[in-house]
């Protein structure tokens, strides 16, 4: 059914005419209001039906629906780094209870998006596709590849090597190989951020606020999930940030992190902890565009075989501050 939109009065999907005025309906659109008595106008109307003004220009409207909601930052070419500072917090919530310090450390103030993993490795792997989308069908050494390029790229120490080799990308990702990849976490290249520096920077770092999402309990307003995503990644930073500046630490897709995936947490303290020193799955989190607010929450853990890619898993990347 709908509405004439001059009486209010129902009418069939198929009217063409109002059955209690006359008005027009069916394919005629509201476009505007009279600019003096602000009645109701339609795209046929050449003069106000209440008060006789002149429409000067009759436009439909456009269509807005299916446009992608403003980007609310610049993207560069280059990933735009936070600085977080390090603090105290305890990993896991109230029932694991972690201790944890961190030190101070960047981050990417968004995921990797296509057009910036492009312009380092010269191609777009991603399955839906958008320059400002997040990089999504990579792989975790895929990922490190991604770091190793882009520190060479800005004159920075890679954090990555195989042996005494940097240079990762003649490497096949599938290669039994990658077990024996090392991370130098004081040199000053990009890295993937341990899982205790996404969770603490979800959390909001030293503000760390007791939300459910990173940066709100209205999942709604920071994160791109199962229920508003339209089935589908959307541009970074069109939701809003948490109290650090981040965004999309919920939703739109999960993130690699650089640890091996353990059922469960030390309870001892720890500093700067880095995971398991073996494993058979990598640590992802953050929740994405297909999964429900439960799996997007800043506690929720899962992992995924190194050389797993799906159209929700991406990342993004952190740097070491060295000498501090």
């Amino acid at each position: 059914m709908l509405n004439c939109i001059k009486c209010n009065k129902e009418l069939p999907d198929d009217a063409n005419f109002c059955s209690n005025c006359g008005y027009p309906a069916g394919s005629v659109k509201t476009c505007r209001s009279c600019q003096k008595c602000g009645a109701t106008l339609s795209t046929i109307d050449n003069f106000c039906s209440h008060c006789g003004m002149p429409v000067v220009s009759v436009q439909e409207a456009p269509d807005t629906s299916s446009l992608e909601p403003t980007i609310k930052t610049k993207i560069d070419v280059y990933p735009t780094m936070i600085r977080i500072e390090g603090g105290n917090f305890h990993m896991g919530g109230k029932f694991i209870n972690s201790p944890v310090t961190l030190s101070d450390f960047y981050m990417s103030e968004t995921l990797v998006t296509q057009g910036q993993y492009a312009h380092i490795t010269g191609k777009n792997p991603s399955k839906l596709n958008g320059e400002n989308r997040p990089v999504e069908m990579v792989d975790w050494a895929e990922a490190l590849i991604y770091c190793n390029m882009l520190s060479a790229k800005n004159g920075l120490t890679p954090c990555y090597s195989i042996g005494t080799e940097t240079k990762l990308s003649q490497f096949n990702t599938a290669s039994p190989i990658w077990k024996r990849v090392a991370c130098n976490f004081l040199a000053s290249g990009y890295r993937l951020p341990t899982e205790a520096e996404w969770e603490y920077a979800a959390r909001g770092g030293r503000e760390t606020k007791p939300y459910q999402f990173s940066g709100s309990n209205d999942i709604s307003k920071v994160a791109w999930y199962g229920e508003n995503s339209n089935i589908e990644s959307h541009d970074v930073a069109t939701k809003e940030p948490n109290s650090l500046g981040l965004y999309d630490m919920t939703g739109n897709v999960n993130e690699w992190c650089w640890d091996f995936f353990a059922n469960e947490l030390l309870m001892t303290p720890q500093i700067n902890p880095r995971g398991p020193s073996i494993g058979t799955l990598h640590v992802k989190r953050g929740g994405s565009w297909l999964d429900d607010p439960q799996q997007c929450t800043v506690l929720y853990r899962t992992g995924s075989t190194p050389n797993g890619k799906s159209s929700n898993l991406g990342f993004r990347v952190c740097r070491s501050i060295v000498n501090q």
